[in-house]
């Protein structure tokens, strides 16, 4: 009997099991192929991106050598290439792009091309602050204090960590503008605040010490 009960048991299963089959069986069959084909799309997608990124790296790689050659025309040409590059390479090429403008001299096209990056709200804000830095310095260059104090401001703030060395560079411009109070507030911005790195007090301290000897003062009396 119970030989009898199993096979009548195992029948009933066998005949739902069928009827759930007949009416998800063909649901069932395309998720699977979902399945597959999607795991297939995205493990084809990360083996592109990582080939895409050693490509890029290789290409950003061979620009800094023909860089570091005094090649800046090729370079260039090189890290154009990388303008609709994978992750973060266009924007570090623009970068590297901008940097190659100053080495070769042309201090005006690179404060272009650092303000259009530091412009660019698709950037790391990281990269925008560093951007805009070094346009602030490559104006300093040109003795263009307005044109310093236009970029270097935004980064004097208390909350941005480039806030020591851009008060530095706005009190050597004032400084070079003759406008030595303004130089003085703003070292007193470096070395009076806590958290400032050595080598950036040592220069503020030595720039007041230029002024105070300029004014005929001693060292340190007109802190």
């Amino acid at each position: 009997m119970s030989d009898i009960f199993r096979e009548v048991d195992e029948e009933i299963r066998h005949e739902r099991y069928k009827r759930l089959w007949n009416r998800f069986g063909t649901y069932l069959i395309a998720i699977a192929v979902l399945i597959v084909a999607g795991t297939a799309a995205w493990r084809g997608w990360v083996y592109w991106q990582q080939t895409a990124g050693r490509e890029a790296g290789d290409v950003y790689v061979s620009a800094a050598r023909l860089a570091d050659q005094g090649s800046f025309a090729e370079a260039e040409a090189r890290l154009a290439e990388l303008a609709r590059g994978p992750g973060g390479y266009p924007q570090l090429a623009a970068m590297r792009a901008a940097a190659l403008k100053a080495q070769a001299g042309d201090t005006t096209g690179a404060i272009a091309a650092f303000d259009q990056i530091a412009d660019d709200g698709r950037s790391e804000r990281l990269l925008r602050d560093i951007a805009r830095l070094r346009a602030g310095y490559l104006a300093l260059d040109l003795e263009d204090h307005a044109g310093a104090t236009s970029r270097l401001e935004a980064l004097a703030g208390d909350d941005n960590g480039w806030r020591f060395l851009a008060r530095e560079a706005l009190a050597l411009s004032a400084w070079k503008q003759g406008d030595t109070a303004a130089a003085r507030r703003w070292i007193g911005g470096i070395v009076e605040q806590e958290g400032v790195p050595g080598d950036v007090a040592s220069r503020a301290r030595t720039l007041r010490d230029l002024i105070d000897a300029a004014e005929g003062k001693p060292a340190g009396e007109g802190s």
